[in-house]
């Protein structure tokens, strides 16, 4: 038998998975991303899907991440008419999310419409609402890790858990009986204070499978193993070292499992007297909901009784209301601030950041993976200054990055991971990764020859067949975008580098006539 495969998200980038799956009659997605990141990746949010989504039978979820499922109410808008298989703590957090998604895209577009009436420019439409997102929840059937199912004729799927956030899982497909395909989704660390190790089909017990999908964010990093004791003591030494001087600590933090683990740490270490006590504002309606979750969930973790009491403690108060967290952002002294998001690309960090970079007292702690082309990114690699809201920033407050909080697995955990799942007999794909650090982890997947080691770009299709290396098929017509570039630093993120540099230059201009030189010399260049 033969299956179409197409990678619709998440091809040389981190962020918008989507695996079409076509046979026969058949058309299923695992997973239906949102992509985040730079403008240009962003936009692809608003294109026309490469598929009708009137035509998709089933959706296969593999985690609530929006990365993973931040489409699926536009999926739905469009005339999907089938169920989405979910396992059920993720099919939770997606009814906090997803609306939440819809809201943000709501409220985006607003402003985006009040500047485009100022502009002269035609207003746009939001890429779904809450209301389209609520409407989608009505899709979602439960699934238990390790039972098959059966999604549509001709299919089974198992969950199994990738410890990379509650109710995250890897899938496996079987097809006709005769094909078995692994979708990795994002796998965890072997080190997580709330997740279990990966797991997955034995490849010893099944044989292993014919074609294997596997995320590669940090394909091309051996990070030092970092315990919880570690992670704590580098936490220790920045709250600290807020305290000292007087400022917020902010941290940019993803509003599920991230937040969470980040607060039972806090809390933990204000209980044991390590770190001065004080309230850890979490800043993010979003964190509100899923802490909740969480909170309901905690058994069912590593963390267990600890993560419950963290996140009901009294040291924890939830902002809610946006003008409260305006206010928050206005207050001196020393304060711990989680907002999102974890990259700084949206969200209520970006008020934050835009009122206390600029101040030397303040500390910034990155507990997140930061994709290029981010702001997030821009302050981990030293970027002196920044634009926010169409405003330059001085960045005068210190950053810092805290490993440990990473729920994905480096190179050598990846490997690990797919040596127990094989032999691959077939292709293995590298998906949801950067373009150097899938390079990277093509080079050294051992026992696989490099044709069978697949880095497929946006929009690529593949013929899959059992124990075969898969067959390219030639571009559909309308590709979107420049695939190999999909997921680079855009024009968006140079222009901002050459206005910060065009403002520098002026500031340093030692007169008014070097300035006027240069002023000049400007106006020239642009005709």
């Amino acid at each position: 038998m033969a299956v179409t495969l197409t990678f619709c998200g998440a091809a040389r980038t981190v962020t918008g998975l989507c695996l079409l799956f076509e046979w026969g009659r058949q058309k299923v997605l695992v997973d239906c991303g949102m992509f985040q990141g730079p403008k240009t990746l962003k936009a692809l949010n608003h294109e026309p899907f490469p598929f009708d989504p009137r035509e998709i039978d089933a959706v296969l979820l593999t985690h609530a991440h929006i990365d993973h499922s931040g489409l699926l109410p536009r999926l739905v808008k469009q005339g999907f008419a089938g169920r989405i298989h979910a396992t059920a703590a993720t099919i939770e957090l997606c009814s906090c999310m997803l609306p939440d998604s819809g809201h943000i895209q709501e409220s985006e577009v607003r402003m985006l419409n009040r500047r485009n009436r100022h502009r002269g420019r035609d207003e746009v439409e939001p890429i779904y609402t809450a209301a389209d997102a609520e409407d989608t929840l009505a899709a979602f059937t439960p699934v238990s890790y390790g039972q098959w199912v059966t999604p549509v004729a001709g299919l089974r799927a198992r969950w199994w858990n990738a410890g990379h956030m509650l109710g995250s899982a890897s899938i496996e497909l079987e097809f006709e009986r005769e094909m078995r395909v692994l979708v990795s989704g994002d796998i965890g660390p072997d080190i997580s204070a709330m997740q279990p190790d990966p797991t997955g089909p034995v490849g010893s017990q099944t044989g292993g499978v014919d074609h294997l999908i596997c995320e590669s964010t940090y394909g091309d990093e051996d990070r030092p193993p970092v315990d919880e004791a570690a992670r704590r003591a580098a936490i220790t030494e920045i709250v600290r070292d807020a305290a000292r001087r007087g400022g917020p600590l902010l941290i940019p933090t993803f509003a599920v499992e991230r937040a969470q683990e980040v607060v039972m740490d806090l809390v933990s270490l204000m209980q044991s007297g390590a770190i001065p006590e004080t309230t850890i504002f979490l800043d993010s309606p979003l964190a509100t909901r899923a802490t909740k979750v969480f909170a309901r969930h905690a058994m069912d973790t590593e963390a267990g009784h600890v993560l419950r009491d963290a996140l009901t403690s009294h040291r924890l108060e939830h902002v809610v209301d946006g003008e409260a967290s305006r206010r928050l952002s206005r207050q001196e002294g020393f304060q711990i601030i989680l907002a999102g998001s974890g990259m700084c690309e949206a969200g209520r960090i970006r008020h934050h950041l835009k009122a206390r970079l600029w101040d030397p007292r303040a500390v910034v702690a990155l507990v997140g993976f930061q994709a290029e082309g981010t702001l997030g990114r821009l302050l981990h690699d030293g970027a002196r200054r920044v634009r926010i809201q169409g405003e330059t920033i001085q960045v005068a407050a210190r950053i810092a990055m805290v490993e440990g909080y990473s729920g994905h697995a480096d190179q050598p955990e990846l490997l690990r991971w797919i040596a127990a799942r094989g032999p691959v007999k077939g292709g293995l794909f590298l998906v949801h990764g950067e373009p150097e650090a899938m390079q990277v982890m093509a080079g050294v997947v051992p026992g696989l020859s490099p044709a069978r080691i697949i880095r497929p770009v946006l929009d690529e299709g593949f013929r899959l067949a059992p124990h075969a290396i898969p067959e390219r098929l030639p571009a559909r017509p309308g590709r979107r975008a420049h695939p190999e570039n999909v997921g680079r630093p855009d024009w968006h993120n140079e222009r901002a580098a050459l206005l910060l540099g065009i403002e520098e230059a002026i500031e340093k201009a030692g007169d008014e006539a070097s300035r006027a030189a240069l002023i000049g010399k400007l106006r020239a260049a642009l005709g």
